[in-house]
């Protein structure tokens, strides 16, 4: 009988949980609710067997950790919708470490300290391994080293550290594992969900939002599965990778550092001749390190600039002081492509197929925002015409508008502000309300979500928090709560550690900077990590929708889509990313007034778009 029928006969269908563990030549293990089932890799290839259940049941897959789900998407197979155990973790524990022992372990409520590792055997080791062969199941059956848990209910040291991949039967049984994890956090988070949300001190009102209709919220669990298909997407991105034209990233780069140097003395002497540019400017500048801040320093100085350091932003304000400084500035530009983005950077990461490669994550354990490898979210612009649409195809470019001042009117519930994201410019109505120009209201919104206390924004902050009540008491209740070192939860239920609070030791001044910088970062996560999380929402939502139409997601840098498309499906997808974006806010947040706007445009390269 084959792995579909089987489960077929247990019950399953659309979007039930299946757990999943594969290992290339070892087999498959899969686990439901009502069964378990083991294929070996001598009866039926693994990713064949998940490629099988997929397309004709169509199931959600779980997982411990996207190495599974990057197994898959390597040998072809694209799963629709998933649970990812260590994503959904973060999402519940806060932080990044999310290994199987540590989740299994806080989810069934042991002590993080006493989750058990690898040690190299001695007579205590053995003894305790003695120990353990003879006790219970620990709710997996069985007393032996062939079930994952323990007597003492953790997962077994060595099943996490691979074992879990040595036979068909034990892929089930960590598959089955998998599940158990699946169901306790769907069970937590249903708490989060039934828990009202976290709003911040003002009652509804006149100023506030109504909250939406129709009972219970389910944000905590749609947010889940939107990081579980953050990470499929993920995999997916790392796999296909992002089209560069290689000759034309090599003529921009040739314009930064010069042709490709012959050997390391060349590249020596082109160094040395981009020094030399920047100080032909300094009279008698003799050996100077232009990588060291200090004696870039005292180059300045000779020529009457002092600084009291050398970042880019405060010699951009001086660039007109002194040739030097325009010098400098163009050196360092040069240098970071040279260093970073040059010949070795594309010979190691872009593949012959002319895709720039890099791994992915879903979510930076922080705030929650994806990021990437290789150089992915740090491309210099100039660099971007290099990134070019493959023949008879077309980039469809999404840039969220305003994205963070829309989310914290969603998210505070301020009526207020709702009624301002209507207008294309939010800013426009904010600082007609205010009674301020656009660019003060602007400044004032931003410093308010980042906790700026000083500065024009900060002078009419009365004015701001008079027009906005309902969003300033939501910001200022994350600030106090940061500042006591308790730990707070976005929109969608990710919690953000805040760190204790403690004095001891600790003079008063430095413990209130301490106190004011959690405070500040307190604050600006409820917006930054709610803003990742409606991203998120919307880039899987594309992702599924965009399917059909034979469109892929080639990157997301921050709140910005890049989704590859044949030329003559382009006006459809640019389209469908406005729709997505539409149905991604109102599932993240159900019923909300706040209007989500995106820059759409169709080009054939990503400078076009950002020119």
């Amino acid at each position: 009988m084959s792995a579909v029928e089987q489960l077929r006969g247990a019950g399953v269908g659309a979007g039930d949980l299946v757990a999943v563990a594969l290992a290339p030549g070892v087999g498959v293990g899969m686990a439901t609710s009502g069964a378990r089932l083991a294929v070996a890799a001598e009866v039926d290839d693994p990713a064949a067997v998940v490629a099988a259940v997929e397309r004709e049941i169509r199931p959600r897959w779980v997982v411990w950790t996207p190495d599974t789900t990057a197994t898959l998407v390597a040998a072809g197979v694209r799963p629709a919708t998933c649970w990812d155990v260590a994503a959904v973790a973060r999402l519940l524990f806060g932080g990044w470490r999310a290994d199987p022992a540590l989740v299994w372990a806080r989810l069934h409520d042991l002590p993080d300290d006493t989750v058990p590792t690898l040690a190299p055997l001695d007579l205590f080791s053995q003894a305790e391994a003695a120990a353990e062969a003879g006790g219970g199941a620990g709710g997996d059956g069985g007393g032996s080293g062939d079930t994952p848990v323990r007597p003492d209910g953790h997962l077994r040291p060595e099943w996490v550290d691979g074992g879990w991949a040595a036979t068909p039967d034990q892929l089930a049984a960590w598959a089955a594992a998998a599940l158990t994890a699946a169901e306790r956090e769907q069970a937590r988070l249903a708490l989060l969900d039934r828990s009202p949300p976290a709003r911040g001190p003002v009652a509804v009102g006149r100023d506030r939002a109504a909250p939406p209709a129709g009972g219970a919220r389910s944000v905590a669990l749609a947010t889940a599965r939107s990081e579980s298909a953050a990470e499929l997407l993920c995999a997916e991105l790392a796999a296909d990778g992002l089209p560069v034209d290689r000759a034309t990233a090599e003529r921009i780069i040739a314009g930064f550092v010069g042709p490709r140097p012959r050997d390391e003395a060349d590249a020596a002497a082109q160094r040395a001749g981009r020094d030399a540019e920047v100080l032909r400017h300094a009279p008698a500048a003799g050996d100077v390190d232009l990588r060291s801040p200090a004696q870039v320093r005292s180059l300045l100085r000779r020529v009457g600039i002092e600084v009291p350091d050398t970042r880019a932003w405060r010699l951009e304000r001086l660039r007109d002081a002194h040739p030097l400084v325009g010098a400098l500035l163009a050196w360092r530009k040069a240098e970071r492509v040279a260093t970073t983005y040059g010949y070795a950077w594309l010979d190691r990461h872009v593949g012959a197929d002319g895709r720039l490669r890099g791994a992915w994550t879903g979510s930076d354990g922080a705030a929650g925002r994806m990021t990437a490898s290789a150089g992915l979210h740090n491309m210099p612009a100039d660099l971007r015409a290099a990134v070019v649409a493959e023949p008879g195809h077309a980039f469809v470019r999404a840039d969220l508008g305003q994205i963070e001042p829309r989310v914290l009117a969603a998210v505070s519930g301020d009526a207020a502000l709702a009624r301002a994201a209507g207008d294309d410019d939010l800013y426009a109505p904010v600082a007609a309300r205010m009674g301020v120009d656009r660019a003060t209201a602007k400044v004032a919104v931003l410093g308010a979500m980042y906790g700026q206390t000083t500065g024009h924004g900060a002078q009419v902050l009365p004015r701001l928090v008079a027009a906005f009540p309902v969003a300033m008491a939501y910001l200022d209740e994350a600030d106090r709560a940061g500042q006591a070192g308790r730990d707070v939860r976005t929109h969608g239920g990710r919690l953000v550690r805040m760190g204790p609070a403690s004095t001891a030791g600790i003079a008063e001044r430095e413990a209130r900077s301490r106190a004011a910088a959690r405070g500040r970062y307190a604050r600006n996560a409820m917006v930054q990590g709610a803003a990742a999380e409606l991203f998120k929402v919307w880039a899987v939502t594309v992702r599924a929708r965009a399917a059909p139409l034979g469109a892929r997601i080639v990157l997301c840098l921050h709140d910005e889509l890049l989704v590859h498309v044949a030329a003559d499906r382009a006006a459809d997808v640019a389209r469908l990313v406005d729709d997505c974006l539409q149905e991604a806010a109102h599932r993240w947040v159900p019923g909300t007034p706040v209007r989500f706007v995106a820059d759409t445009t169709t080009v054939a390269r990503w400078s076009d778009a950002t020119a």
